[in-house]
């Protein structure tokens, strides 16, 4: 057996009464480290104890660190019931002990825990902090990995060194406003010891640390969080008696041209590249997701973790090959499960046809285009590309006779049926008919600005430009924009 003792935080009387029987046992006594304020006072109790501080100095990282502990432990064990004694708590911030409990198990090995007062009781104590709305306790060395949450008390815990105390600092900037005022506790609960300094987060690395230094950051008012939940709260205050006018204005109805438009701009953004640009559009979009979900919220419909829930649930749903063991070979196969299992989702409602489904709204390219697919999966295909072409030539020609007989309702079908094809031209060569048009409008937009400003240098009116003058600054304009690229 391995019986895992705590230390407790750092004061000796933070040791329990238990752990002091264990610890005088006899049993051979392992200390993670033996840099603990209480150590000391085992040693002149007489008890003898090994540590695996040596460990600390050829270890990487910290994972390999505790992987090798836990390696020594199971084997030490292995011959006679032994002790291991770590600060704090044992199942309160300590990876090696998590580590060992899983280990233990795979190998039948018996682990007992003892326990002794953590750093999170007099760290508190020490802000005098009485904590009944969220309390969130994280790792400084592997901070990156949680995000903090804005709202909660939030304790950091390792803060061992300066560059420990940097690294974390510029993470919680990404989150805090760099004055937001955190405190460094150092040896919570140790007489003598205990220092607390509250100062602007911008200077937590100018603070001295040690082994027994946490930091504590406060929840932030709800106005000021900067989080999912931030944004939340803040729309509702948008929407609630005393908020914005117009916000209090809006409902689903009103609000679709403006998601629509959001979400031309996010591919603007993505098309042109601009990162700055794109990060911004999105959270437009967000904003919109968030304000319906509002909306309906206010009705007792649904709301955001409704939204959030659902979509979580879809995607674990459809990843079977992420989530599950099933497994795909390629995308392809991806995409024929993803079908598969929107086929059986929907079983409870069996379609009358294979359109059924397909969004009106869509822009007419990509409606086009899904109207296209849908129609090839139940064989309605022309046998190859060369088919698609004779149609293309056909739909041609059927326009020019609607013309010469100045038939405007036929212009218009033919037009449709003619851009229909294209379409279909497009899938065929596995290209994204709407994408495509998009590009060629803007190249004729860098185009025609450059014709613009040709003709403004030779002092010409555009207006009064002759055929061959437009064609000539086309084709120098054509000529500079394929340098460009």
């Amino acid at each position: 057996m391995i019986t895992v003792v705590g230390l407790g935080a750092g004061a000796p009387s933070g040791l329990s009464q238990q752990a002091w029987e264990i610890l005088r046992s006899g049993r051979p006594v392992w200390l993670r480290t033996a840099i603990h304020p209480t150590v000391g006072v085992l040693k002149e109790a007489g008890i003898s104890c090994n540590s695996f501080d040596s460990l600390y100095e050829r270890a990487e990282q910290f994972e390999t660190l505790y992987e090798q502990i836990v390696e020594q432990l199971l084997a030490l064990a292995q011959d006679r019931d032994i002790v291991y004694a770590v600060p704090g708590h044992p199942l309160v911030g300590e990876e090696s002990v998590r580590l060992l409990l899983e280990r233990a198990r795979e190998q039948g090995v018996s682990v007992r825990i003892v326990s002794s007062s953590s750093f999170i009781e007099p760290t508190l104590e020490a802000l005098g902090l009485c904590v009944t709305d969220g309390l969130q306790v994280i790792d400084a060395l592997s901070a990156s990995r949680l995000l903090p949450d804005q709202g909660a008390h939030v304790l950091y815990y390792q803060v061992y060194d300066h560059f420990v105390a940097s690294d974390l600092k510029l993470l919680l900037m990404r989150y805090y406003p760099e004055e937001h005022q955190i405190s460094v506790v150092r040896a919570a609960g140790v007489a003598g010891e205990q220092r607390v300094r509250t100062v602007p987060l911008y200077q937590l690395d100018r603070v001295p640390v040690d082994h027994l230094t946490t930091v504590y950051v406060p929840p932030l008012l709800a106005d000021e969080r900067r989080d999912f939940a931030g944004l939340v709260h803040i729309v509702a205050r948008l929407r609630a008696p005393g908020g914005c006018p117009w916000d209090r204005e809006q409902t689903h109805e009103s609000l679709r041209p403006y998601l629509l438009e959001e979400a031309y701009e996010v591919l603007d953004a993505i098309n042109t590249g601009d990162d700055a640009k794109l990060c911004e559009e999105l959270g437009d979009v967000l904003l919109q997701v968030v304000l319906h979900a509002q909306l309906a919220n206010e009705q007792g419909r649904f709301d955001i973790q409704d939204v959030v829930w659902q979509q979580c649930e879809k995607l674990v749903r459809r990843h079977p090959h992420v989530f599950g063991d099933l497994q795909v070979a390629d995308s392809a196969e991806v995409l024929r499960n993803w079908e598969r299992i929107k086929a059986e989702e929907n079983s409870n409602t069996p379609k009358q046809s294979v359109m059924d489904g397909v969004i009106p709204s869509l822009p007419a390219l990509v409606l086009a285009m899904e109207v296209s697919k849908r129609a090839v999966k139940v064989g309605f295909e022309w046998p190859d590309l060369q088919g698609v072409l004779d149609k293309f030539r056909e739909e041609q020609q059927e326009l020019a006779e609607a013309i010469a007989q100045h038939d405007k309702a036929r212009i218009e079908a033919e037009i449709g049926d003619l851009l229909f094809t294209l379409v279909n031209i497009a899938r065929h060569l596995k290209i994204d008919a709407e994408q495509a048009l998009h590009a060629m409008v803007r190249r004729f937009i860098v185009r025609f600005q450059q014709m613009e400003t040709m003709a403004r240098e030779q002092g010409k009116q555009l207006e009064r430009l002759t055929l061959e003058e437009w064609d000539a600054l086309w084709e120098t304009a054509k000529r500079n924009s394929a340098q460009d690229k």
